[in-house]
Order: C-alpha cells, then sequence, then structure tokens
C-alpha cells in the first residue's frame, strides 16, 4: 500500500493546522465516514458512519464519533479533542497524536501515553454501511486501559440536529448497543468484539463547528452519548468498534482490515496490468489519485441493471451529477484499468436521455429528472470516445449507444429544452434563456444567474465540434452514413474562427448573447484546445494557452475570471450568498489545471514541461482532504483551498493529465 502522506507533532500538535487537514473513508454505496486528523467537528458533514441509506443517496449521520480516554501507568490521558460553543477546546486530545499517516485511505492515528502507543486505524466495509475502528496497543511496559464514549445521531447529512426532547431507544447487547433513534428509524448497532459495554443516554450538547460558522450557516449541534466502551489492553493486543446498520456484522477487525487491504491491493493490481510492462515507476501522485478515484465510484442499482454504477461528484455533500460524472468518467475508471466500471456509468445514463439531453442530476426512483445542463450530454461524446479508444474490441457497447448519440445530434439541430438549438446562420449552438444556468458555470442565488453565459458559450461549441468529429468516425467504425456528421462539423470549424478576438489575442466567451459578444477573459476557452478534435489554427491554440498561462494560471488550477475584470472575486468564503458570487468569478478550479496541460501539451510536445504544472499538486495532497484533492482554491495568494475536500473531476483529470504526459514522454 501506497504511505508517503504522515505527519509529526509539528502538525497534529497543532490544531490550527490539524483540523484543517480531513481524511475521508468511503464504501462504495454512497456512505462514508470523515472528521479531522485532530479528531475535532469542524463540519456537519463529519462523522464515524454516514450511512447511505437508499444507496447511493439518503445520507445519514447515525455515528457522530468516539471519544477516547487511556488510563496508563496511573495516567489519564485524553484521546479525542471538542470544540464547544464559545469557542472553547476541552480537552486537547490532539496533543497525544504523535502521528498521522495514510495506510493506503485507511487513517492511522499513533497516540503516545508515556512510554505506550496506541494506534488507531478507520476503515468502510466496501458494499455495506459499516464503520471499524480498530486499535492496537503496539508499545507497552504494562497494560493500557481504554475508555471510548460513543456518541451517536440521527440526521440527514446537510442538516444538524439540535436535543430538545428527544429520547432514543437505546437496547444493551451482548457485544454492544442498538439504537432506534424513532420508531421507524433504521437502527444502529454499535458493538466491539472484546470491550465491556455501559449503555447510556447522556446528550452533550453545544458542539461548535467552525467551518459551519465560517460559512454563516447554524453552527452548534448536540450528539448523544449512547454507550461506554472500556477495554484492558496488553502490549500487541487489540480491540475492535464497530458502527453498522447491517443486522450482524462481522466484529473480527484483523479479518475486516485483511479485507480492506486486500481491496486496495486490487485497486492498484487492476491499474498495473492496464500499463505496458516498460512503464516507468509509479509516482506517488498516480499512487495516490487510484485509491482517490475509486472512493467516487458507488453503486446505483435500478431495475434495467442491478449492478449499475455511477459517479458521486464530491465528498461530502455532492450526490452524483450528470456532467461531473462524464467529465470524471475517463480519468476515474479507464485510467485506473476499470473499463467495466466506465461502460456500466455509461449504459446506465444513456438510459436516461431525453429529448437529446443526459440529466444533470440523476434521479432517485420516482422522481422527474433534472434536464437543466447543456455540456453534460456533450461530455458523454467525449467519454465514449475515451472508452473505445481504450477498448476497441468492445463494439457491442458502440453498436448499442450510436442510436443514443445519434438521436441526440438530431435534437441538438432541431432544438431541445432551453433554447438549445444549432445556428443555421453560422453551424454554431445556441443555448440558454433568461434565469436558466446551463454550462458548467451554474452559481444561481434566488433568480439571480450569477453566470447566465445565454447565447453560444465557447466550450460549448467546442465540445459540439469534438462530438460531430467523434459520431464521424463512430459512423465509419460500424459502417453508418458519416458525410452528414463531417458536413455540419465542417461548418462549425469554419465560422469558429468568430469566437477569436484578433484585438485582444484571445477567445471570446461567449458569442451573440442578449449584449452581445462577451469578451471576458475566462478558462473556457482551454477546451478548445485540450480536446481531442480542435477547431482553432495552431497560432490561435498557442495564444489560448499562453493568456490562459499568463492570466489565468495558479498552482492547482485556472481562475474562472481575469483578476482584472471589475467582477474578480479574489476570494472565496462568507455567507451562502457571497460564496457563490465568488464560485465562477475568480475562484479557482483544480479539475481545469489537467486541460490546461493537455493544451499545453498539444501546443509545445513537451511532456516534461506540461507536467511540471501538475507537480504542484503532489504537495496539495498532504492539505484540505489529505490523499485527495480539492473542489477549488482562492484566485488569490496563497489560493486556499475550499469547497469539497474531495472532488472528483479534480482527482480525474489531475491523474488523465499527469499519465498523458509520462505516455507522451515515453514515445
Amino acid at each position: 500500500m501506497p504511505m508517503g502522506i504522515q505527519f509529526g507533532r509539528s502538525i497534529c500538535g497543532e490544531l490550527a493546522q490539524a483540523e484543517q487537514r480531513e481524511w475521508l473513508v468511503t464504501n462504495g454505496i454512497g456512505g462514508y465516514a470523515s472528521g479531522t486528523i485532530a479528531g475535532l467537528l469542524t463540519r456537519r458533514y463529519h462523522g464515524l458512519l454516514v450511512a447511505a441509506l437508499k444507496p447511493p443517496l439518503g445520507r445519514t449521520l447515525m455515528a457522530t464519533k468516539l471519544d477516547e480516554v487511556a488510563f496508563y501507568d496511573g495516567h489519564l490521558y485524553p484521546l479525542h479533542t471538542n470544540r464547544w460553543a464559545n469557542n472553547r477546546v476541552e480537552p486537547h486530545g490532539y496533543q497525544q497524536i504523535e502521528q498521522f499517516s495514510l495506510e493506503g485511505t485507511i487513517p492511522v492515528w499513533r497516540y503516545a501515553c508515556g512510554d505506550a502507543l496506541l494506534e488507531k486505524r478507520i476503515w468502510m466495509q466496501p458494499g455495506e454501511n459499516t464503520t471499524y475502528v480498530y486499535y492496537q496497543l503496539t508499545r507497552a511496559s504494562q497494560p493500557l486501559t481504554l475508555s471510548v464514549k460513543a456518541l451517536v445521531n440521527y440526521r440527514d447529512h446537510h442538516h444538524q440536529s439540535h436535543a430538545n426532547d428527544w429520547r432514543m431507544t437505546i437496547v444493551p447487547l451482548d457485544e454492544g448497543i442498538c439504537v432506534a433513534a424513532f420508531p421507524e428509524a433504521v437502527q444502529l448497532q454499535v458493538l466491539s468484539d472484546r470491550a465491556e459495554v455501559f449503555p447510556e443516554h447522556n446528550w452533550h450538547y453545544g458542539f461548535e463547528l467552525a467551518i459551519e460558522r465560517q460559512r454563516g450557516f447554524d453552527s452548534l449541534e448536540d450528539h448523544l452519548h449512547a454507550a461506554t466502551f472500556q477495554v484492558t489492553l496488553l502490549p500487541e493486543e487489540a480491540v475492535t468498534l464497530v458502527a453498522s446498520t447491517e443486522r450482524r456484522p462481522k466484529l473480527d477487525g484483523e479479518a475486516a482490515l485483511k479485507l480492506r487491504r486486500s481491496y486496495e491491493q486490487k485497486l492498484s493490481g487492476l491499474w498495473r496490468s492496464s500499463r505496458p510492462i516498460e512503464s516507468k515507476e509509479t509516482s506517488l501522485l498516480t499512487q495516490r489519485l487510484i485509491l482517490a478515484a475509486d472512493q467516487f465510484i458507488v453503486n446505483r442499482a435500478s431495475r434495467d441493471d442491478p449492478n449499475g454504477k455511477t459517479i458521486i461528484a464530491g465528498y461530502p455533500w455532492f450526490n452524483d451529477w450528470g456532467r461531473d460524472t462524464m467529465i470524471s468518467l475517463p480519468g476515474l475508471t479507464l485510467c485506473t484499468g476499470r473499463p467495466e466500471i466506465a461502460r456500466s456509468v455509461l449504459r446506465t445514463y444513456a438510459r436516461h436521455v431525453s429529448q437529446g439531453m443526459l440529466p444533470n442530476r440523476f434521479p432517485d426512483e420516482g422522481e422527474i429528472p433534472e434536464y437543466n445542463t447543456v455540456d453534460a450530454t456533450l461530455w458523454f461524446f467525449e467519454a465514449v470516445r475515451a472508452y473505445y479508444a481504450a477498448n476497441r474490441d468492445d463494439e457491442d457497447l458502440l453498436q448499442e449507444l450510436f442510436p443514443v448519440m445519434a438521436d441526440i445530434i438530431d435534437w441538438h439541430c432541431r432544438g431541445t429544452r432551453y433554447n438549445i438549438h444549432l445556428d443555421p446562420a453560422d453551424g454554431l449552438l445556441y443555448a440558454g434563456e433568461a434565469g436558466v444556468q446551463l454550462t458548467w458555470m451554474d452559481a444561481k442565488i434566488g433568480d439571480w444567474v450569477v453566470t447566465p453565459r445565454v447565447g453560444k458559450p465557447i466550450e460549448v461549441n467546442a465540445l459540439w465540434y469534438n462530438a460531430l468529429r467523434t459520431m464521424a468516425r463512430f459512423a465509419r467504425e460500424i459502417c453508418k452514413p458519416h458525410q452528414e456528421y463531417e458536413a455540419i462539423a465542417d461548418r462549425a470549424q469554419a465560422r469558429f474562427g468568430r469566437f477569436w478576438n484578433q484585438a485582444l489575442g484571445y477567445c471570446y466567451d461567449v458569442l451573440d448573447g442578449p449584449n452581445g459578444d462577451d469578451a471576458s477573459l475566462r478558462p473556457n476557452q482551454i477546451f478548445a484546445v485540450s480536446l481531442p478534435e480542435s477547431p482553432l489554427t495552431p497560432t490561435q491554440q498557442r495564444g489560448v494557452v499562453e493568456i490562459c498561462g499568463r492570466a489565468l494560471l495558479t498552482s492547482h488550477g485556472l481562475r474562472s475570471l481575469a483578476p482584472n475584470h471589475p467582477d474578480y472575486c479574489g476570494t472565496y468564503s462568507g455567507n451562502p450568498l457571497q460564496r457563490d458570487a465568488a464560485y465562477h468569478q475568480g475562484t479557482v478550479w483544480g479539475w481545469l489545471l489537467g486541460h490546461y496541460a493537455l493544451a499545453h501539451l498539444r501546443v509545445y510536445g513537451n511532456p516534461t514541461k506540461a507536467r511540471e504544472f501538475l507537480e504542484p499538486m503532489v504537495h496539495h495532497l498532504y492539505t484540505h482532504g489529505i490523499g485527495s484533492m480539492s473542489e477549488i482554491f482562492d484566485g488569490d495568494a496563497p489560493m486556499r483551498p475550499n469547497g469539497c475536500p474531495a472532488q472528483a473531476w479534480t482527482v480525474a483529470e489531475t491523474l488523465r493529465a499527469w499519465l498523458a504526459t509520462e505516455s507522451a514522454e515515453s514515445k
């Protein structure tokens, strides 16, 4: 298992540092556990078991945390940390952390208590709403007694709860307790393989969630102390605690740990088996991102496919979204040697195409899908192209998806929802109407669409052109008529020059909008260079890469708006309104860095230089979401990470671009 990420007391012992770094473990069905390396709750989303009760959604906080105290050699050592109302921190258990590391995706703490060293590991069972916490006394000169308070809750992971007169039902079991928050609730079991259990019902009031306060939300929450577990360990002995919604979860922590390690070793093996024999030694970035990629891939069963798969856009708060899924799919599945996952996802989404559009939000059972995106459908073509390029022998899938894609092209040519249509005057794609956000720059506050981009957005037309060339190639592959797709593509290419602003030396962001052409310098033009089919001339491609590099490039992505624009916001902070207003007005997006590197590689043909732009992301593995990559960053230095600590398309596009530069270098 790849190591490489670990922290000593200089980070773990400084609360301001330790509480900014978050760990994440997942179960492959949408559930997760997350927290800070300090053991401190800072988000409403932190918890030991956030169960996916309606996989992959219905995510519910059930087990909040374990508050541990060690008794050793006559001394009491609190190992947990809490922040209470009025910003009071007590106890300071983080001061006992000698080291934190990642063992694969498993977070590992080492607590030093005198000459004793106690290790703690947390992981989830794949396919189950089950979290394991495994303690082992790896060094000691005498026995250590461990007392653990189990704190529980029952609420949607987007919300917060206050006890009031809430009385849960706690039933003692031989190995622990069973908790029923109310009669209709899914029951939670908190169990141990050897610890003695003492049931409780004691609310702890006023946990202060610092990040929720910063985000302008309610920052106080109550959690129920449901039981105390106690065990005395001799050197090398271990004890397991399990939080689960399963009826009979396995309590053998050592066996479960072996299974988890075996699962992650299999992921690394799949990737290695998909690489050429002459591949160079695997980089730390690649090792980490292969494991991080798996966290976003989850089951989504349906009547049509009980083994269906989808992609969670980001942890902890995003669901599976059409746009994010299609953008992330090549990096998360094909680059990790898991084409069967890509195949399942593509087939799943193809079944939900309506009037030539993919859903932006994947529907739950009985819900109406939301088809308010213009680019997700066009990214679908690129995902299919990438799949077929990596799996040339799977013509069956191409035959299955071709009619769906042909119908999509037809709908776009004659017009579909939200005024999405092909303009016969120039062969470019128009999209949008008042009050609707259709592109990936989709922030909306009430009725205010922050970046409406109504008209002909450049990345939409770059994707449209790429889709047409892809369709023509697919048609030739399976002996279907291809001339019409070529003709539409030729026309789009001939008029794509309208986007080039000769006076400024870069592309307009949107043509033919309600207020004319928009010359705002945004990163969307990079796709006209990074996609496999580019409608720009070589000179224009170079101009795009140069201006994006000078004005938009940062160490962790591209700014969404140039700093010299009057609407530029250099920091992403404040209440929801302030944050949404800055979301695409200067905030840096990590997923764009991969496209910049690929565009640079295309223009200059220097894979070593292109990969240099990605190298700062190696350092980012040590901040925010440990071992993963963030959604966004501030536009102003020091480009503080923000948004989701683990974002699918940032991981996917960084990994894809990194491997592309390695592949180009080996040729």
